[in-house]
């Protein structure tokens, strides 16, 4: 290959990035076009998955099919300042939802200019966040009432324009809480306002993405929450589908790089299957074959310092979360057979009797498990067993053994 050539990577890790090609998601593609199908809302989507998995990318891929099919697309991610109040999250709807509406004629209103011609013009008045705000803050009854009333005459200027409906899309999901301390229930709100607008026959598709914590949640703030959602856990990507992920950009960038059959095997396997790992690794592995062919050397995958410097770019930020005591604790996790599936408080317990650190009390795991899950790090699932929350955490906290011992030295 010639030197002066320059080779472009294809390759596109990163938040919510796209990748060149999506493999492995046409079974949820599907399950989403039968969601959008609905003549009346009977279920509403619930996209979750670790990090890493691709959840803000098929979110992305729903949008381009709900307006082919003449839905209107609203959402944004959410953020804690949501969870603020029911306030907060009323005016999050109607920000979102005037993306919509902002170009709804409602009415025309005649305005004679000044001057000695007494021009007339016609001003056209439009569904804009003002006059969306401005329903709201007229309307009597509570948060829920008054944001029902809006989204009800919303939905009465939508359907003249040939509106099918409008899904409403949130990214994050998992970071809304109810503050009942505080009084203040968002996460109840927006579920109590959206089966109430459905049980009318309004099209509004309800769709949250986020991590695991996201579905005990709902069900905390209304039980019925878990009738009212179709929930699709993304999963990694099987060697087939990780294959497909890594070979398709290539091919189709017609590259004069390409990876053997060995290189694709082993990123499949350090990869884990995981989107985000697929693409890290392949980008890393696309960048050292370019070096390495236009030097006229033999190219391989570099295991290990792809793994220290996917260490260091992702698992290292999440780490520094933990106190020394919690990464104790961790660590034992890490070290049990079901590490990368589900574990419970008492095999933590029973495994600390065995280990060299300070045991653990059943007191001591359930506090700083529930610590470590508002960190992002575990999350506990509806059967009251414990997972880590960012994949293959397991596989980094062993490589860190050296560092963890030497830090139990100088305590």
């Amino acid at each position: 290959m010639d030197a002066e050539i320059e080779v472009k990577n294809p390759y596109r890790p990163g938040a919510g990035h796209r990748p060149p090609h999506l493999a492995g998601r046409a079974k949820e593609l599907a399950e989403f076009s039968k969601l959008i199908s609905q003549e009346t809302i009977l279920s509403n989507l619930m996209l979750t998955g670790l990090r890493g998995v691709g959840k803000t990318v098929l979110l992305e891929e729903f949008r381009p099919m709900a307006v082919a099919r003449g839905w209107g697309w609203s959402g944004t991610d959410l953020s804690e300042s949501a969870s603020v109040s029911e306030e907060n999250m009323a005016l999050r709807i109607i920000t979102d939802l005037s993306i919509v509406t902002s170009q709804l004629v409602i009415g025309k209103r005649t305005v004679t200019a000044l001057g000695f011609t007494g021009t007339e013009n016609i001003i056209e008045e439009k569904l804009t966040f003002a006059g969306l705000r401005h329903l709201y803050s007229i309307a009597p009854g509570l948060h829920a009432d008054k944001l029902q009333l809006v989204l009800q005459l919303a939905w009465e200027a939508l359907k003249t324009s040939n509106t099918k409906g409008v899904v409403f899309a949130y990214d994050e999901a998992q970071l809304i809480n109810d503050l009942r301390g505080e009084k203040q229930y968002p996460l109840s709100l927006l579920l109590q306002v959206f089966q109430y607008l459905q049980r009318k026959g309004i099209p509004f598709l309800l769709v949250l993405a986020g991590l695991p914590t996201l579905l005990p949640k709902l069900v905390e703030a209304r039980g019925y929450s878990e009738r009212m959602f179709h929930v699709i856990f993304l999963d990694r990507l099987t060697a087939d589908e990780s294959r497909e992920a890594i070979t398709r950009p290539i091919y189709d960038s017609r590259s004069p790089v390409t990876f053997d059959t060995t290189s694709v095997s082993t990123i499949v396997q350090i990869s884990g299957g995981y989107p985000y790992f697929l693409q890290f690794i392949c980008r890393e592995v696309f960048d050292l074959f370019i070096r390495k062919v236009q030097a006229g050397e033999p190219a391989s995958v570099p295991v290990e310092e792809i793994l220290r410097k996917l260490d260091v770019d992702f698992f290292y930020p999440r780490w520094a979360r933990a106190t020394d005591r919690q990464r104790e604790l961790l660590n034992l996790a890490a070290q049990l057979p079901n590490a990368d599936s589900e574990f419970s408080v008492r095999e933590l317990i029973e495994a600390s009797k065995q280990g060299t650190t300070r045991s653990f009390s059943g007191s001591q795991v359930t506090q700083m498990f529930s610590v470590l899950a508002d960190s992002g790090l575990i999350y506990k699932n509806r059967h009251g067993r414990y997972s880590f929350a960012v994949p293959m955490l397991s596989g980094f906290i062993k490589r860190q053994q050296p560092d963890f011992a030497q830090s139990e030295k100088n305590v």
